[in-house]
């Protein structure tokens, strides 16, 4: 990108997950010119990872650039999942506006209320598209007064008394390609949303005053070529290829070197520089140990900005080198040395996850914010090479002063076919959850509000979606700890386990169908203590899934029938999180998930459970 502009402005748009965010970037990329009219560029252009083209949404935040009119826009898209929130609070460190996209009949939902609430605090302008305008089941003028009172409810809770409300709002078509300033009127191209984003509602950068350097380091990557790269936005002053500066870390040991590269953001690419100003967003490279929240400075001037702080982690699962009787077979990387490299590496670009070592050599405990994210990290594991075993994940408790136990709460928020309605209250409120509100949405649906431990969460996802046939929505947000509500069983069901190694066979398992679900298929291999299915009854039942029909003389005059076994469900990393107990273990290796119990030996297990 050729320096064809003269004002610069770095804007971040967020929104709750499927809302349109990618897409809407896509099309702001495409009309903005920045592209080539000879390129092919690909749907949801800025979900770049294999997991987020395979799953559809976006787990990292990413910066692009594009040039409208005589302005350059810094564009964040920013991940809608509320488990990536760590991504969306140190991406608007970088920014001076968001554009906040709702959508035309779900409207504003807990991860909404969430970004609105970090902006607001970090007093950054704010503009609100009314995106999928053109849904059938679309009801305008009733998002548009939730957003309003949205907005005058978190400035009253904020206690922010000047806050500018007098925000613009505007209608959109992102997947159809355009933006109106009236939802009567449908236009051709985004230009609303670009004319929007350069003009004098958003503010040029905000910096500090004088030409020493700061810029605080709010996103890390690596090149092959040039090492270790710390992105951050320049506060004050201005960087220079080839000059020393310092990096102020954590721990105060302020270290001096020499930047090598300075790259800046160019369409969905990044081109060389050789100095670059304040307020602008840049890629540096000459700084081995940076992490996220370090600030570089002047060596003549020492003055670290206030390092990135998020939300606390509230979920955490016990992370172990696989020690099952397969172990080896599948992957490459089995030792504890090589797991915990990988999950330094991983804490070190996501502000979100925490990890810590437990009396066991074999086993860490990693922390984040909900099940989706510990299991990207455990996807990004097994594609890897590493073989693992995971545990149930837990909720993080806590204690006041006066020693009394904490745990995390969440508010849910579900839109739910009328149909569904009794039997998503009857789980819920045998998870310790609490209807908090019930409104129609339209002649079919009803969206339920509840606050519900985050314990009661764990495990429900895939509940939710076979009561409501995959026809509900479900969103949380992490609401504060409050006291204990007592003792939650997991799991209602027991489960079937292998009381001894080798293949499974047809006829075995068809013979064992009466005793409950099964996950496995004829001709895996076992061993024992490893789980193939679901009890019918709340206690473990131990079975012999390996034994074949034995053979006769006898001859009959009719043929055997082969056995024909149901379908098993898709044993997806999310699944077998959310259906383990405390006593399993979840196996993972490249090509397998399996489920067993922590421990293998039939002798030394109970199959009561408690």
């Amino acid at each position: 990108m050729s320096k064809n502009y003269s004002k610069l402005k770095n804007i971040a748009v967020v929104a709750h997950v499927d809302h349109g965010k990618t897409t809407m970037v896509d099309c702001l990329l495409r009309q903005s010119g920045t592209f080539d009219a000879r390129a092919e560029i690909t749907d949801r252009v800025m979900d770049s990872g294999e997991i987020e083209k395979e799953r559809g949404i976006t787990i990292t935040a990413k910066n692009c650039a594009l040039v409208w009119q005589d302005t350059k826009i810094n564009l964040l898209d920013t991940p809608g999942h509320a488990d990536f929130g760590g991504e969306v609070e140190r991406s608007l460190m970088m920014v001076d506006g968001i554009i906040l996209l709702v959508d035309a009949s779900e409207g504003p939902l807990p991860q909404t209320r969430f970004v609105l609430t970090k902006a607001m605090e970090q007093r950054l302008k704010i503009a609100v598209v009314i995106n999928k305008i053109d849904r059938p089941d679309e009801r305008i003028e009733e998002v548009k007064h939730e957003i309003e009172e949205l907005f005058l409810e978190l400035a009253s809770m904020l206690n922010i008394e000047d806050f500018d409300l007098d925000i613009p709002i505007l209608y959109s078509s992102a997947r159809a390609g355009w933006a109106t300033h009236d939802p009567k009127v449908v236009r051709t191209d985004i230009n609303p949303i670009l004319d929007l984003m350069v003009s004098d509602f958003f503010p040029s950068p905000r910096i500090s005053e004088g030409p020493e350097l700061q810029l605080l380091v709010t996103n890390l990557s690596y090149s092959p070529y040039l090492g270790p790269l710390a992105i951050g936005r320049i506060q004050r002053g201005s960087i220079k290829k080839g000059v020393s500066y310092t990096l102020c870390d954590v721990e105060k040991k302020n270290k001096a070197s020499k930047i090598t590269a300075i790259q800046e953001f160019s369409a969905l690419a990044i081109t060389e520089v050789e100095s670059a100003d304040a307020g602008e967003i840049v890629i540096v490279a000459g700084y081995d140990g940076a992490k996220i929240g370090d600030t570089i400075v002047s060596t003549s001037k020492i003055e670290p900005l206030p390092r990135i702080t998020v939300e606390p982690p509230t979920v955490g699962v016990q992370v172990s080198v696989s020690t099952s009787p397969m172990s080896g077979q599948e992957g490459e990387y089995l030792t504890s040395r090589k797991l915990e490299e990988f999950l330094q590496d991983s804490i070190k670009t996501n502000v979100a996850l925490q990890y810590e070592g437990t009396d066991d050599p074999k086993v860490f405990i990693l922390k984040g914010r909900g099940e989706l994210q510990l299991a990207i990290v455990f996807e990004q594991l097994r594609r890897k090479g590493f073989e693992l075993m995971v545990g149930r994940p837990q909720v993080l408790f806590q204690t006041d002063e006066n020693g009394e136990k904490l745990e995390p709460f969440e508010k849910v928020v579900l839109d739910i076919p009328n149909e569904s309605t009794g039997a998503i209250t009857e789980r819920l409120s045998t998870r310790k959850g609490i209807m908090e509100n019930m409104m129609p949405l339209g002649e079919t649906r009803t969206r339920m509000v509840f606050v519900i431990p985050s314990r009661g969460l764990i495990g429900y996802r895939g509940i939710f979606l076979t009561d409501t046939r995959g026809a509900g929505l479900m969103s949380s947000e992490f609401m504060g700890y409050k006291p204990y509500t007592g003792d939650m069983l997991g799991r209602q069901n027991g489960a079937l386990v292998s009381d001894r190694a080798g293949k499974m066979t047809p006829y075995a398992l068809y013979n064992l169908l009466s005793s409950g679900k099964q996950f496995v298929k004829p001709g895996e291999m076992t061993y024992e203590g490893m789980v193939i299915g679901e009890a019918t009854r709340p206690n473990d039942l131990v079975l012999n899934c390996v034994r074949e029909k034995h053979l006769t003389s006898v001859r009959t005059a009719g043929k055997d029938e082969q056995p024909i076994l149901p379908p098993i469900v898709n044993r997806t990393l999310e699944w077998a999180l959310d259906w383990i107990d405390n006593d399993e273990w979840v196996e993972i290796t490249p090509q397998s998930i399996r489920i067993r119990k922590k421990e293998l030996n039939g002798n030394k297990r109970s199959v009561k459970r408690t």
